[in-house]
């Protein structure tokens, strides 16, 4: 299933088509709470009584015109006024290639160096996004050239590469942020795990690897799973370890599964609300089906509940 739903992804013909599907539209509203930022930062206020952030990311990736990517980037610059008009504990995570890296790497330098200054003065921090394997090192050149004059910086990165332990070795001295996630691209065996239970103690290895830099201070640490027996497990060896658990933060995507996100927070956990929106869902949104393919099934009763 998630082979298949990794292919659907990729299809320009069903790019085209399924959007414009009633019941696909009525299952992504479980996901994403619509395609405007109204709709986002609406439903970010219903997060702000029970003490949980919020990670905002315009859906988006591989542009072809530079003049679209300035209007991505004044897009953000948008978001991030709003951001702090309302007094919102967020932050925003953007894809390199969404402010033109397959143009021009350097005018996408200039895109994140000026909205990491203006994230600054909104108070929170600039998350890169990872995308397919093809972008890690550029994306990671990236962060390394923005951490140099720019602390509230962080990054997202894919348990499922065999690479991501050497990666994490040689971003900590930077004392980085992290989000790490499983994984939702298809990528082939010699450079990423394929079997679920081969991920899951990759995701695990990597945290607990992770949690000494976190309970110090030197590492911002962000579990990008909806996956509660691995935030369990993790949690587990970092009491066992004497690190207290809002050492770390979870970041669940919006919707999945709200009443975990609730749990957590109410348990002492420091949880973030990913909420995606803009009408470029599809590709982003199979993948999400794909990463977890048990969302199926959830996707299909909210189109029958």
């Amino acid at each position: 299933m998630r082979t298949i739903l990794l292919w659907m992804a990729r299809s320009r013909v069903l790019k085209a088509w399924l959007p414009r599907v009633w019941f696909v539209r009525r299952a992504v509203r479980k996901f994403m709470p619509g395609e405007t930022t109204e709709a986002a930062l609406d439903a970010a206020e219903g997060d702000r009584p029970h003490g949980i952030g919020i990670l905002f990311t315009r859906l988006g990736e591989n542009l072809t015109s530079l003049a679209d990517a300035q209007a991505v980037a004044d897009h953000y610059h948008d978001l991030l006024d709003k951001i702090r008009a309302r007094g919102l504990d967020a932050e925003i995570s953007v894809k390199p290639t969404q402010l033109g890296l397959d143009l021009d790497p350097a005018a996408t330098l200039g895109h994140l160096l000026s909205l990491a200054a203006h994230a600054r003065e909104a108070g929170g921090d600039l998350w890169l996004d990872m995308e397919g394997s093809a972008y890690t090192d550029a994306t990671l050149d990236l962060y390394r050239r923005l951490k140099q004059t720019h602390p509230n910086v962080a990054i997202c990165l894919q348990a499922y590469l065999r690479r991501t332990p050497a990666d994490v070795h040689g971003l900590l001295p930077l004392k980085p942020g992290i989000r790490l996630v499983k994984g939702a691209y298809n990528e082939q065996a010699r450079i990423a795990f394929r079997r679920k239970s081969e991920v899951d103690a990759a995701y695990q290895s990597l945290c607990v690897s992770m949690l000494s830099a976190a309970g110090k201070g030197k590492l911002r640490l962000a579990l990008g799973t909806h996956d509660t027996r691995l935030i369990g497990r993790v949690a587990d060896y970092s009491r066992s370890t004497g690190i207290a658990i809002d050492r770390f933060e979870i970041q669940m995507l919006y919707g999945i599964p709200r009443d975990e996100q609730l749990r957590l927070a109410r348990e002492g956990y420091r949880v973030r609300d990913l909420i995606a929106y803009g009408e470029a869902w599809y590709p982003w949104y199979m993948r999400r089906l794909a990463e977890r393919p048990a969302n199926v099934f959830f996707a299909l009763r909210q189109v029958i509940g």
